[in-house]
């Protein structure tokens, strides 16, 4: 199935219809988008089919960004669950290790707009937001005509972000957090869907500007990217000795991402899933009552309601893209480390004595008890209570 046979069959089989969001005010577009025709509508196929085939999009989307990057399968696993999700990334990595590249391929993937910004310690908030020019028309009347950056796309790679001040990095805030950009007295929306894929050096820190928690907290993944294993390197080095250019297809579309999206939304979660995830996050609070006590000896402060938030929209991610009704404290688990590892503080004990974010997520992990989820019982075949004997 190649790119726009793709694209179509996932918008059919997801059939959301568009009216509502094309009713949104378009201030930053020529023109609005066009009506899609959708023969078919959710309510006439199953929740079954639609999650089937919404998993067999997520493998070729994977097959087709594994072209051209070697490994990294649960980076690439966590980068689609922010994008059906609406989260934003932070990748930490060395240089040479296929950032960039990564960002960019999964943009041609997806068929969307992408931008790559590189933040410097002289970039200023308009360079990323835009600017108000003065033009003078041919009457000799002057008006100011706004000028888009770079912001205004799909996919915003900014790379090495803690290389720019605060200020700048705050420009970021508001376009991350409500997808519209404010200048002057005027307000643009973005376009939909709008994703920020930050990017790090964890080597070079001299001449930083560490994020302050505040745009942390935006990031719905941190994810870390390591080295190749000697065998994923080896193919590398194959693919670079070919000198091949590496033809991908387009698998989907702004449009129907954003239906995947509303698709992921409709995932079940269950109660017990639901009390799994408040009780981890709470127990990352060394002052809260339900803390480890290696976690008050070791933890300066822990997550907010907003990490339990991102956990529930990345199991549902994940569920979804594995064909799935709803969501199991498994997903939860498997993404734990990633929403938490930047939102969680050790403090100067802790790094004496080695221990990391990480290991104090994965402790948590282990001490942390799953819930007791009661065992299905078919209706009907449930065997009446044996009554009290009589009394003597």
């Amino acid at each position: 199935m190649d790119g726009p046979h793709a694209s179509h069959a996932i918008a059919s089989g997801f059939g959301l219809n568009e009216d509502t969001r094309n009713r949104r005010r378009y201030r930053t577009t020529s023109s609005p988008p066009r009506h899609s025709r959708i023969p078919v509508t959710i309510k006439q196929r199953s929740i079954g089919d639609i999650l089937q085939e919404f998993a067999q999009h997520r493998q070729v989307m994977r097959q087709e960004l594994q072209k051209v990057i070697v490994g990294q399968h649960e980076v690439i696993e966590q980068l689609f669950a922010a994008i059906f999700t609406r989260g934003h990334c932070l990748l930490e990595g060395v240089p040479g290790l296929a950032k960039t590249l990564m960002v960019s391929t999964l943009a041609q993937i997806l068929d969307v707009s992408f931008k790559r910004v590189q933040f410097t310690p002289d970039l200023m908030p308009s360079d990323i937001t835009g600017t108000n020019v003065l033009e003078e028309e041919s009457s000799g009347r002057r008006n100011f005509r706004f000028v888009e950056g770079p912001v205004f796309t799909n996919i915003l790679l900014a790379d090495e972000i803690n290389r720019t001040p605060p200020k700048t990095q705050a420009a970021l805030l508001q376009a991350m957090q409500e997808r519209e950009v404010t200048v002057g007295r005027t307000t643009y929306d973005l376009p939909d869907p709008f994703f920020t894929i930050a990017t790090q050096n964890p080597i070079e820190q001299e001449g930083t500007y560490p994020l302050p928690e505040a745009q942390l907290d935006r990031f719905m993944f941190n994810i870390k990217i390591d080295y190749p294993t000697a065998e994923e390197e080896e193919r590398i080095l194959a693919v670079t000795a070919r000198n091949e250019k590496i033809e991908t297809r387009k698998v989907m579309s702004s449009k129907v991402i954003v239906n995947a999206q509303k698709l992921v939304g409709s995932v079940a979660v269950s109660e017990f899933v639901i009390k799994y995830v408040a009780r981890l996050v709470r127990a990352t609070r060394p002052r809260d009552v339900t803390a480890p006590d290696f976690v008050r000896e070791m933890v300066d402060w822990g997550a907010g309601p907003r990490a339990g938030q991102f956990l529930i929209n990345g199991g549902k991610a994940l569920a979804a893209m594995d064909g799935r009704f709803s969501v199991a404290t498994a997903d939860v688990r498997k993404i734990a480390i990633p929403v938490l590892r930047h939102r969680v503080s050790t403090n100067f004990q802790a790094q004496a004595e080695g221990m990391t974010t990480d290991d104090v997520i994965l402790r948590l992990l282990e001490e942390i008890p799953e819930p007791e989820v009661p065992k299905f019982v078919k209706a009907g075949t449930q065997k009446a209570p044996t009554p009290p004997p009589p009394p003597s």
